[in-house]
């Protein structure tokens, strides 16, 4: 009985190993994919457009604070406790909310952020389809990301299906596959 258990174990771990090896591995690099995307350069200048923009108002309104200060100091002896607490009071509530407003915008899920996604995920998904088209044809059972959190130490080349996915893309011909 020992022994069939043993020959059992020993066909499992070599149709294992079979499998294994039948695996075929691919990786690409999505960032170089992107770059090459005019769709995705679009959305970039746009997004650092936006976010200029935002950060020009927030300046303005930090420059209106700092305006507000230097008004105070410069009347404070003419001033009463009461009115400078009242005009310090004002000053606060700016600050305050050029703070919301600022969280409102660059904050985890402010409109910086979610027009980054609205921009970004259609170009993304994109490239995911493309990688998913040429992971098929080329029967990869996993497509790795150099371009993620992935670390390889080595990669070789040949595995490399970057290309593939820029010709899915229709972002290069058969002409300049051939040149690498």
């Amino acid at each position: 009985m020992r022994f069939v258990i043993i020959a059992i174990s020993i066909v499992f771990l070599v149709l294992g190993f079979q499998k294994a090896e039948a695996q075929k591995f691919g990786y690409v690099d999505s960032k170089f994919i992107l770059s090459k995307m005019p769709e995705y350069k679009e959305a970039q200048q746009e997004i650092e457009s936006l976010s200029a923009a935002w950060q020009n108002e927030i300046q303005g309104m930090r420059k209106e604070i700092e305006s507000m200060y230097s008004e105070l100091k410069a009347e404070e002896v003419l001033l009463t406790k009461e009115l400078k607490e009242e005009r310090l009071a004002v000053i606060e509530k700016k600050e305050q909310e050029v703070k919301e407003y600022q969280k409102k915008v660059f904050g985890f899920d402010g409109l910086f952020f979610l027009k980054k996604k609205e921009l970004i995920k259609p170009v993304q998904d994109k490239v995911f389809e493309a990688v998913e088209v040429v992971g098929k044809k080329e029967r990869l059972q996993i497509v790795f990301d150099k371009a993620g959190e992935l670390i390889m130490i080595y990669t070789d080349p040949i595995h490399d299906y970057t290309d593939l996915v820029l010709e899915e893309l229709g972002l290069i011909d058969d002409n300049d596959l051939n040149k690498n």
